[in-house]
Parts: structure tokens; C-alpha cells; sequence
């Protein structure tokens, strides 16, 4: 109940501040209105839909709700920054006569309109393509010979649930087996629901191919979803799960350690899931000029992955934002929001992600499968 409260409440505020000031006539406002109120009553179902077990009734209930839940945020921030510039429009009005146009008003609300409904197109066709490929390189200092060149295929946060399903992942995976990479990162949030229900859309994982094999980490949806059981489906498929671990990859004369932690919240879930990248090093072999990789799911495991002494982290969970204006707030929940950075002498790359969470709508922040390759630093 608190849901649709406060869905009816959201709805009612831009209601309020755009069907009356809409210009051409009655339809028009009649229309958008009505437009509403379907937003109003289909919003929540994007959260509740699960609790159906009605299949495909609880998809169709998830898709209306996600497909609402695009617009609606769109338009409710379209409204804000409307309403902010009526103000300054008012006080100009008010400190210099004449100088507030009277058309505004009507103007600024078929803006609004016209701008929520194409933001939510053509978000909704770049969240739907299969993510496009980024090529990332990545400076090593005192990379072994035999490493410089050698290729990470990463993918994350695809969210196999109600709207996302076995085609589309299964265009994921031929996207990342025509790279060709050395092996293949999968750096947590792959589902949004039980083994039961998703094992079947998950599965075509189990075709992903490199040369040394795919490696996985628990992002903090697999714990809303039952981390273990698909811990276990997923070495099922073949992928090696890395919780709190490592492996030493030999490539030609080189090796590669690579690592996984949980998720950077997992103890809340399960104590015996702490994310720990010191941890996830022991046994590692006492080598100086070995080079070091972290899985981690969420940025913020990067200070203490500098402090263990990686090369490299690989993290998702930001989606880049997903889609304006959200982008603009991750970085007071996460250290980084997208793209490679340094800290320290560690380098940090944060995926956008390869699928997507709640709306089917990224703008401004555009899906990824990223492509990395090692390379000596220079110098």
C-alpha cells in the first residue's frame, strides 16, 4: 500500500503542474492525463510483480510497471527543472516588468511531455541492442613480455529477470566469443531472481569461450536471489566462481593471477561472504613481478584492493548511471562511475554494464561489453 501511495502522489504532483498549463485544447491535457493515471497503477508492479507466480501474467505485470517507471522518472524531473525555471522566470518577471514571456508556461509543459516520451524511446532502444563493444587499454608498469597484448572480455550487470531473457543474453555471448579474449569477467549482478526460475535464460553462459576460461563474482543481487544456489549453477555451467580466491593463469611463458572477491556487502547476507581482497590472495605465490587482477563487483573494494597490492580491479554495479540524470548521483555512493581511473597504483575500471536494472532505458550512459588488453606502461 505504501507503494501506490506514494506512486499516486508522484503522479498527482506532475498531473498538477502539467495537464492544466498544456497547450491545444482539452484533449491533449485529457490524454496525458490518462497517460497518468495507467503510470500511476502500473508503476509499483515493477517491484511487485514477483510475488505473482503466475507465468507469463507476473512478466507482463514487470514489464508494464519497468516501461512506466522510465517515463515517469523522466517526466518527474522534467517537471523539476520546469518548475525551477517558472520561478526564475517569475523573479525576473517581478525585478524587470515584461521580462517573463507569457507563453512560457504552455511552452514548458509540451516540453516536458515531448521530452519525457523521446528520452523514453530512445532510451528504451539503446537499453534493448546488444551492448556495443569498448576497447580499453590498460598500462601495466613492468608487464612481462609474454602478458603485453593479453585480453579480458568483460561483462556485468546484465539482470536476467522479467524483462530480460535467454535471447538477449544469448546475443551477449556471441558478442564475447567473436573477441576472441584470453578469458572472460563477469563481474556480478547476472540475475534478478531464483535458480527456478531463470536457470533456463542463464544458461547460455555456458557456451562463453577464451582461451582460459570464464571467471564470476557475486554482485549484491545474487544475494537478493539466492547466492548460493546459483554459486553452484554456475560452476554447473562451467564458470569458475571466485569467492574470496584466486587462480594463477599460465599464458606462454607468464602467469597471471587472478582474483574474486564477493560483494562488497555480501556479509549482511551471509557473515562467511565478507568481501575480503587481502583474503582472496592467500596461498597466492610469493612473486613480486606477478600481476595481479581483482573481480570486484562494486567499486569501493578498491582501497582495499590497493592496499593488498592489485594491478588491476574490474567492477560494475554503477551502470554508468543508467540514464540521465542518475548519473550525476552515483559518485556520492561510489568512488567511480564508469570508465578507468587510478587510485593509487592501482588502475580501476568500472563497467556501465552489459544489460540493465529496473527500466528498460539507458541514456547518456550507454550498455558495454568491454574489451581490455594489457599493456607495458611506457617507460
Amino acid at each position: 500500500m505504501p507503494l501506490w501511495i506514494l506512486s499516486i502522489l508522484l503522479h498527482a504532483y506532475v498531473g498538477t503542474r502539467i495537464v492544466p498549463a498544456l497547450p491545444g485544447g482539452l484533449w491533449p491535457a485529457l490524454a496525458f492525463a490518462a497517460v497518468l493515471v495507467v503510470s500511476a497503477a502500473a508503476m509499483p508492479m515493477s517491484l511487485l510483480a514477483r510475488r505473482l507466480r503466475t507465468q507469463p501474467w507476473s512478466d507482463r505485470l514487470a514489464w508494464a510497471g519497468a516501461l512506466a517507471m522510465g517515463l515517469f522518472s523522466s517526466l518527474f524531473v522534467l517537471t523539476l527543472l520546469r518548475d525551477a525555471v517558472l520561478l526564475l522566470a517569475w523573479i525576473a518577471e517581478a525585478l524587470v516588468s515584461g521580462a517573463a514571456l507569457p507563453e512560457l508556461a504552455p511552452l514548458s509543459a509540451a516540453a516536458v511531455v515531448l521530452l519525457g516520451a523521446a528520452v523514453t524511446v530512445v532510451g528504451f532502444f539503446n537499453a534493448r541492442r546488444t551492448a556495443a563493444v569498448v576497447a580499453i587499454d590498460i598500462p601495466i608498469t613492468d608487464l612481462p613480455a609474454a602478458l603485453h597484448g593479453f585480453t579480458i572480455a568483460q561483462i556485468s550487470d546484465i539482470h536476467v529477470g522479467p524483462t530480460i531473457k535467454r535471447a538477449y543474453m544469448h546475443r551477449i555471448v556471441e558478442a564475447v566469443n567473436r573477441l576472441g579474449a584470453d578469458m572472460v569477467a563477469v563481474t556480478g549482478d547476472l540475475v534478478d531472481g531464483s535458480v527456478r526460475e531463470l536457470a533456463a535464460h542463464v544458461a547460455p553462459l555456458a557456451s562463453l569461450s577464451s582461451r582460459h576460461g570464464t571467471f564470476f563474482v557475486t554482485g549484491n543481487h545474487e544475494y537478493y536471489s539466492g547466492a548460493q544456489a546459483w554459486v553452484v549453477e554456475l560452476r554447473r555451467l562451467g564458470v569458475q566462481v571466485l569467492m574470496n580466491e584466486h587462480v594463477v593463469l599460465r599464458h606462454d611463458e607468464a602467469r597471471l593471477l587472478v582474483a574474486g572477491v564477493t560483494d562488497y556487502g555480501a556479509h549482511h547476507f551471509d557473515e562467511a561472504h565478507r568481501s575480503d581482497p587481502q583474503r582472496s590472495l592467500h596461498g597466492a605465490p610469493a612473486d613480486a613481478a606477478l600481476v595481479k587482477v581483482l573481480l570486484a563487483h562494486q567499486p569501493r573494494s578498491a582501497t582495499a584492493a590497493s592496499a593488498a597490492g592489485f594491478d588491476l580491479q574490474l567492477s560494475g554495479h554503477t551502470h554508468g548511471g543508467q540514464f540521465l540524470p542518475w548519473n550525476l548521483f552515483v559518485r556520492f555512493q561510489q568512488p567511480f562511475t564508469a570508465g578507468l581511473n587510478r587510485l593509487q597504483q592501482l588502475w580501476v575500471y568500472t563497467s556501465r554494464g552489459t544489460g540493465y536494472w529496473g527500466p528498460p532505458k539507458r541514456f547518456g550512459a550507454p550498455s558495454e561489453i568491454t574489451h581490455l588488453r594489457l599493456v607495458a606502461a611506457p617507460g
